[in-house]
């Protein structure tokens, strides 16, 4: 039986300074979670927002640059895989989207957490169950997290191609698995993770091609006002 749809989220908030707040990278064996807070600016609406994951990789990359560009603040955050092996993966979770929302350059009055609960944290807040489908500023915060991550996961492909990171985006996948079986694990894989424990056991590491420095923009991880 189908699921019926939720209805549409009423927040108890009204003011300006709404943040909304998503996370992408829970799952995958490998790389950073990474997590964004975006405050929409309501005098510049972003047409289209909707969940990252129901949006086309070219019409993500076509809103990121419009929320960039018109909301009223926006931060990401992130644990990285070492990070996410010392906390675990949902203590890793909530401490970027701390991260985040402690990173905008206006202090927001009232956040809004995609899920089934908030960070332990001051701020005023409150999680919404499927909120990157039903509120518009964690809509916003998924699509920067999502393609920031992608971005990420395109520029270790290009270090490790015999992994196919460009496609399955860390996930563990046939593909994903049977070449960590194959090549063992790399510097960047969550070590933490039972596949990448037994490709370590198995295999050991894969040392690939000498990284080059992130080539990421260098506004990437400051805030806009």
């Amino acid at each position: 039986m189908a699921r019926l749809p939720l209805p549409p989220f009423e927040c108890r908030y009204t003011g300006r300074l709404l943040a909304g707040v998503d996370e992408v990278g829970r799952g995958p064996l490998v790389g950073a979670v990474v997590t964004a807070a975006v405050i929409l600016d309501p005098d510049r609406p972003v047409a289209g927002l909707a969940d990252s994951k129901k949006l086309t990789e070219k019409r993500r990359e076509a809103l990121y640059d419009q929320i960039i560009e018109c909301a009223t603040a926006w931060c990401l955050g992130r644990c990285e895989a070492d990070e996410i092996d010392r906390l675990n993966i949902y203590q890793a979770t909530m401490l970027a989207m701390k991260r985040a929302v402690d990173g905008l350059a206006i202090a927001p009055e009232y956040v809004l957490v995609d899920g089934n609960r908030c960070p332990d944290w001051h701020w005023r807040s409150e999680p919404v169950i499927k909120g990157d489908s039903r509120v518009e500023a964690i809509s916003a915060a998924s699509i920067l997290a999502k393609v920031t991550r992608d971005r990420e996961m395109q520029m270790l492909h290009q270090r490790f191609p015999e992994y196919g990171f460009a496609g399955h985006k860390g996930y563990p996948t046939p593909v994903h698995v049977a070449a960590l079986g194959q090549y063992g694990a790399t510097s960047d894989h969550r070590r933490s993770f039972r596949p990448v424990r037994e490709a370590i056991a198995a295999v050991g590491f894969n040392p690939g091609k000498t990284p080059e420095p992130l080539q990421f923009a260098s506004d990437l991880f400051e805030n806009f006002d």
